[in-house]
């Protein structure tokens, strides 16, 4: 049981420490940095007190905020994203995941990345929809979203990958 909060933390940790010390600095094409924070979202157990999951994301998206200096965008975001975490899975894991014994490692490759993918539309919508707010500017927020999502995705997957094979 102690195992499991032990390696959360790390998690957390980790990826706060990924975030800003590397992926921030990535300017992929000059203007893209993949959010790989959001894998924390993924990552988080299904059976957990959402409650827990709303206050642990607003420390992360307020950790991040603090390192990069983005006036509570990251915390708006990580919020949005934690408030519709359960609609998405139920969506994405249908019945299945109301069973005590259900992980997300345990389902198929395809519900996994579309579970990710789903996270990142809606951070990523939350993100660049509060950082542009402006109507005329509707295309550069779509293809922010759209590019920055993209390399998300990319550096999620190979993340998942390299940190999924733990099973316990």
């Amino acid at each position: 049981m102690t195992d499991k909060y032990v390696w959360g933390t790390i998690q957390f940790i980790g990826l706060v420490l990924a975030q800003v010390l590397v992926f921030n600095h990535l300017n992929i094409l000059g203007s893209i940095n993949p959010m790989i924070y959001i894998l924390f979202f993924f990552w988080y157990p299904v059976q957990e007190n959402r409650t827990v999951l709303i206050g642990l994301s607003f420390i992360l998206g307020f950790s991040v905020d603090l390192f990069s200096d983005t006036m509570a965008l990251h915390t708006a975001a990580s919020l949005t994203t934690a408030f519709f975490r359960f609609p998405i899975m139920r969506f994405v894991f249908g019945v299945n995941m109301e069973f005590q014994n259900f992980r997300i490692a345990n389902s198929t490759r395809v519900q996994q990345y579309s579970f990710l993918a789903l996270l990142i539309v809606i951070h990523h919508l939350t993100f660049f929809g509060l950082e542009i707010f402006s109507l005329p500017n509707l295309l550069l927020i779509l293809k922010r979203i759209l590019f920055t999502g993209i390399s998300t995705f990319v550096f999620g997957v190979l993340l998942i990958s390299l940190f999924s094979g733990r099973k316990e």
